[in-house]
């Protein structure tokens, strides 16, 4: 199938829809071809599912693909992508599990580029590094604004334990749908749903079939996949906690390997 040239932007480079969803040049995207492999897809595929890690990010050569979200009552629309456009969001750096699905809307030619490689371009690429990490960055700003997440919160605002649950997942970045019990009326209902009594909250509804019932920290981490990337049989020899700019501007005495969490 013959690749499509991207077209150019309608919008101005400074428009937060524009860099969230950017249109790579052709000579950006021949600087990733090596790093990848390129797939025909055909519409109807699903290229990854909610719960999904180590997905690729895909380039669109030619053809589109959809982003929704599964929820109870079908899918909700999260974007749409053409020609010149990539998917992804920070759980590209992260690892953690896929938000959203993935699905083939017109055939073409997708460029296959695993998270590995990802991570290399925008290591060794300062350009493409900044329009990934920007784009990143805003969409799963998006994300939480919207309510996109896999968890329903709910709890009171008079209670210290949703008050630190809700502190827990903004400090991770982490998407979710806050239900408030004083002031939201059809929250009775999630209620009966899940047989919670009110001396139970707060409580954390995963993916609409699990409900944590005033969890401790450690299991809403455990629930959501906060330690899955962490692969526990590689030996470091230091770990920086909070891993900013001023961190570690500091020379180190070259180390076998070095882990950065924030």
């Amino acid at each position: 199938m013959s690749e499509q040239s991207p077209p150019l932007p309608q919008t101005s480079a400074l428009d937060p829809v524009t860099q969230a969803f950017p249109r790579l040049t052709r000579a950006q995207i021949d600087r990733m071809r090596p790093l990848g492999s390129i797939r025909s897809v055909s519409p109807g595929d699903i290229l990854f599912e909610v719960g999904d890690t180590g997905i690729s990010m895909f380039v669109m050569l030619s053809g589109k693909m959809e982003i929704v979200q599964p929820d109870q009552t079908g899918e909700r629309p999260v974007a749409k992508h053409g020609a010149g456009e990539f998917t992804g969001e920070i759980n590209m750096i992260s690892g953690r599990r896929s938000l959203v699905r993935g699905r083939v809307t017109e055939a073409g030619e997708f460029l296959d580029i695993s998270p590995q490689n990802v991570r290399t371009l925008i290591a060794k690429d300062a350009e493409l590094s900044e329009v990934f990490m920007r784009a990143f960055i805003l969409r799963r700003l998006a994300l939480i604004t919207e309510g996109f997440g896999d968890a329903v919160l709910l709890g009171s605002r008079h209670s210290a334990g949703t008050l630190r649950l809700r502190e827990f997942l903004g400090r991770n970045g982490h998407p979710y749908h806050d239900v408030d019990l004083d002031t939201d009326g059809q929250a009775q209902e999630l209620l009966d749903r899940f047989n919670v009594s009110v001396s139970e909250i707060p409580v954390l509804i995963y993916r609409g079939t699990m409900a944590l019932r005033n969890p401790t920290l450690q299991q809403v981490a455990d629930c959501l996949g906060f330690n899955n990337p962490v692969d526990e049989s590689q030996v470091r020899d230091v770990i920086v906690v909070g891993a900013g700019p001023s961190g570690l501007r500091r020379r180190f005495t070259p180390l076998r390997k070095v882990s950065a969490c924030w």
